[in-house]
């Protein structure tokens, strides 16, 4: 018993002197109060006391009744005034990267672009080549390029006044979307713009933009952008059904039935393509009808 005792009085006498040492080899901190003004009874410096006038100078009851004491609460304004916390600016950038798949597909480019690239290809009967991937990267690519102007206009007329405190967060974004609400318009027929508002219940003289309410432009866009793709992509099928047409008759003549006609085609198909620098006429010309449309 003694033995276990005296072990126990060893181990609390260390642990005693373990804690005094740490208490010895921690650096002893000072804490200063914020440098402000003095002469309006705040405090700053250690040396200054917190009381604004020193103690016994009371001369009426009022005064005694006074609170003495220049602890106040101040806030520094500083250069970076009205700029987002960094919490909410990855917020906002969570929610952009979530919905920004649905804005490329409903209010850019980017749908006119993949189509006709797909009905190309289809023309061409090359099944997968290029592939999707190669497709979806160059109808992204166009897309920023057609779309660069838009979002220049966004970034300097919403981003930038609002990062810096000049508007709040409704009318930032009101101005966000007017950019890509030109956009959509200038590429969008009236009849389909028309449909909608009929749908909706929603006069509209024909031609001013600020009475078409977004719900009704984006929709009337998207069929827009479509009826133009599928007309572009039926042009492009024009060439290509011609030579199928002619292999299909010159293997009926020779007597190849068995002989699939698209097997000999394809050659000439490509052939024709490369001739007429067909990747060129086509991207060029389709970047082209946004820019008509302006």
């Amino acid at each position: 018993m003694k033995e276990r005792f005296s072990g126990l009085r060893i181990r609390k006498l260390l642990c005693l002197l373990f804690t005094v040492g740490i208490f010895c080899i921690c650096n002893t901190q000072v804490v200063h109060a914020t440098a402000l003004d003095i002469d309006r009874g705040e405090t700053g410096d250690t040396g200054t006391s917190t009381a604004i006038e020193d103690a016994g100078t009371a001369q009426t009851p009022e005064e005694l009744g006074e609170l003495n004491i220049a602890n106040t609460a101040t806030i520094t304004v500083s250069n970076n005034n009205g700029t987002i916390a960094g919490t909410l600016r990855i917020l906002l950038t969570l929610t952009l990267i979530a919905v920004l798949p649905a804005i490329i597909l409903m209010m850019t480019s980017f749908t006119r672009i993949i189509i006709v690239l797909h009905f190309t290809r289809a023309a061409l009967s090359t099944q997968t080549v290029p592939p999707n991937q190669i497709l979806i990267g160059l109808s992204l690519i166009l897309t920023f390029f057609i779309m660069q102007p838009t979002i220049t206009e966004v970034y300097n007329d919403a981003v930038v006044p609002f990062e810096s405190g000049q508007i709040d967060q409704e009318e930032a974004l009101e101005r966000g979307v007017q950019p890509f609400r030109r956009f959509m318009y200038r590429s969008t027929q009236a009849e389909d713009v028309r449909v909608f508002m009929e749908i909706s219940r929603t006069e509209w003289d024909g031609e001013t933009l600020d009475d078409i309410p977004t719900s009704v432009l984006i929709p009337a866009y998207m069929i827009s952008e479509l009826r133009i793709a599928f007309s572009i992509g039926f042009i492009i099928y024009i060439p290509f059904i011609v030579i199928d047409m002619v292999v299909a008759s010159t293997l009926m003549s020779m007597g190849m039935m068995m002989l699939p006609p698209t097997t000999i085609s394809m050659p000439f198909k490509i052939l024709l393509f490369v001739v007429a620098d067909g990747w060129n006429l086509v991207i060029v010309n389709l970047v082209k009808s946004f820019y008509l449309a302006v």
